[in-house]
C-alpha cells in the first residue's frame, strides 16, 4: 500500500471512531429524536400513502420502527469501522487470518469503551447486547472488505 493509505486510512478510523463517540454523547432524549426523525423519513420513502396518513399513524409508524433504527445504525457504525480498521491494518501490510482478527478485536474493544462512556451519559446506558451487536456489525464489514479485495484480485489475474 502506498504511504498515502498509511497516513489516510488511520486518520479516517479515528474521524469514524470520533463520529461514533459524538453519537454516543448524545443524551437519551436528543438519541432518541434522531432516529425518531429518520423513522418518520423511512415512512415518507416506503410507504405509499403515508403523508395521507394522519399525524398520530405517522408518529405510531415512527415510534414502532425507531428500536430497529438504532440497532441497524449500532451494526452500520461499526460495519465503516471494521472496514476502515481493518484497510488500516492491511495497509501497514498485515494481511489474511491475522489482519481480520487485529481488525475485529480492535473495534470490538472501541464497541466496548463506547458502551461504558455511555454510561456517563445522561438517560443512557452501556449494553453488553450492543457490544456484541457492534461486533458482529465489525465482523460483517470487515468481510465485506475481505470479499471485495478477493473479487479485485481475480479481476487483476484475469488481466
Amino acid at each position: 500500500m502506498s504511504k498515502i493509505s498509511k497516513i489516510l486510512l488511520p486518520v479516517l478510523a479515528l474521524c469514524w471512531m470520533m463520529v461514533i463517540f459524538w453519537f454516543s454523547a448524545a443524551p437519551a432524549p436528543e438519541s432518541s429524536e434522531m432516529s425518531y426523525t429518520v423513522g418518520l423519513q423511512i415512512g415518507k420513502i416506503a410507504v405509499a400513502d403515508f403523508d395521507a396518513w394522519t399525524t398520530e399513524e405517522q408518529n405510531a409508524f415512527a415510534e414502532k420502527i425507531e428500536y430497529p433504527i438504532r440497532k441497524i445504525a449500532h451494526a452500520t457504525e461499526y460495519a465503516i469501522l471494521g472496514m476502515l480498521v481493518s484497510g488500516t491494518v492491511y495497509a501497514y501490510g498485515i494481511c489474511g487470518k491475522k489482519a481480520i482478527r487485529y481488525a475485529w478485536i480492535w473495534a470490538t474493544f472501541y464497541a466496548a469503551t463506547d458502551e461504558f462512556h455511555q454510561l456517563f451519559v445522561p438517560g443512557r446506558s452501556g449494553q453488553i447486547r450492543d457490544v456484541i451487536l457492534d461486533s458482529a456489525g465489525a465482523a460483517v464489514g470487515i468481510l465485506i472488505l475481505c470479499r471485495v479485495g478477493r473479487v479485485r484480485q481475480r479481476v487483476a489475474r484475469k488481466k
